[in-house]
C-alpha cells in the first residue's frame, strides 16, 4: 500500500474504494484487505483524504480478474515496486494490443505472463 504518482495515476483509467470493492464481492472490507496484504490486489493511497484504492479493472464480474494474482506474483518477483507493476500492468503494448490490464480482462492472461516472464531475463 504506497502513495502513487501523478505519472501512474494518469495512466489508471478509474479507481475503486475498498469498501465498494467489498459490496461488489459480497464480502467483508476486512476480506478485500486481505487480498491486498496477500498480493493478490495491488491498493494505493490516493484523493484528497488519501483512501486506500484499487484500479477497477482489477475487479471484474464481483471477482478479482482471473489471472492477476498470477502476474503480480511474477513481476514481483522480479523486483517490480507495486508503483512499477501498475505502471506496466497500464501502459499500452502493440504487441498485445491494448493494455496488459486489458488483456487479462479479456482472458487473455496467457500472453500477459509470457511478457511479464519475459521482463526477468
Amino acid at each position: 500500500m504506497t502513495e502513487i504518482d501523478a505519472k501512474i495515476d494518469a495512466l489508471v483509467p478509474a479507481w475503486l474504494h475498498l469498501p465498494d470493492i467489498a459490496e461488489m464481492m459480497d464480502v467483508e472490507v476486512t476480506r478485500v484487505r486481505q487480498l491486498v496484504k496477500e498480493g493478490q490486489l495491488i491498493a494505493v493511497r490516493r484523493g484528497e483524504n488519501r483512501a486506500l484504492q484499487v484500479p477497477a479493472a482489477f475487479i471484474k464480474d464481483g471477482k478479482v480478474v482471473k489471472g492477476l494474482s498470477g502476474t503480480l506474483t511474477l513481476l514481483r518477483d522480479d523486483g517490480f515496486t507495486d508503483e512499477e507493476m501498475l505502471e506496466w500492468l497500464f501502459t499500452p503494448d502493440p504487441s498485445l494490443p491494448g493494455t496488459p490490464a486489458q488483456a487479462l480482462a479479456e482472458n487473455r492472461g496467457t500472453e500477459v505472463k509470457r511478457r511479464a516472464q519475459a521482463l526477468a531475463v
